[in-house]
């Protein structure tokens, strides 16, 4: 499943990443993938940096990495992002990125989210 090749399935790459992970970061992903495709039908899976899904729309929106003990959604362009709801609760220092941890037990508030991809896809197609 270490792969960057461009001509392999990244959706089913994320499927079988979701199925490995068999536990609560497993579901986390799954949330956080349909609010996406909610949000965006057309959003373009990627497998990028040997192993991390990647959703795109005109650029990079977010990527969705797996650790340990949380589920890190990291918005590309998230530093230019209102973020009403505050939602970002990571890497809050740096001056393009801003992310999401998600921990065992967290719920994901589809409807803050949904407005964070549907911003950040704006911000990647307002060129």
């Amino acid at each position: 499943m270490q792969t960057d090749k461009p001509d392999i399935d990244a959706a089913a790459l994320i499927d079988a990443r979701i199925a490995e992970l068999n536990d609560w970061r497993g579901a986390t992903l799954i949330e956080i993938r349909k609010v996406m495709h909610q949000a965006d039908p057309d959003v373009v899976e990627e497998w990028k940096w040997r192993g991390v899904p990647v959703w795109s729309h005109g650029g990079i929106i977010c990527t969705g990495e797996t650790y340990k003990a949380a589920v890190k959604v990291t918005f590309a362009k998230g530093a230019a992002l209102a973020d009403p709801s505050g939602l970002f609760n990571a890497s809050l220092e740096g001056n393009t990125r801003r992310a999401i941890d998600f921990h065992e037990g967290d719920k994901v508030d589809a409807k803050a989210l949904k407005a964070l991809i549907l911003e950040a896809i704006a911000l990647n197609t307002s060129k």
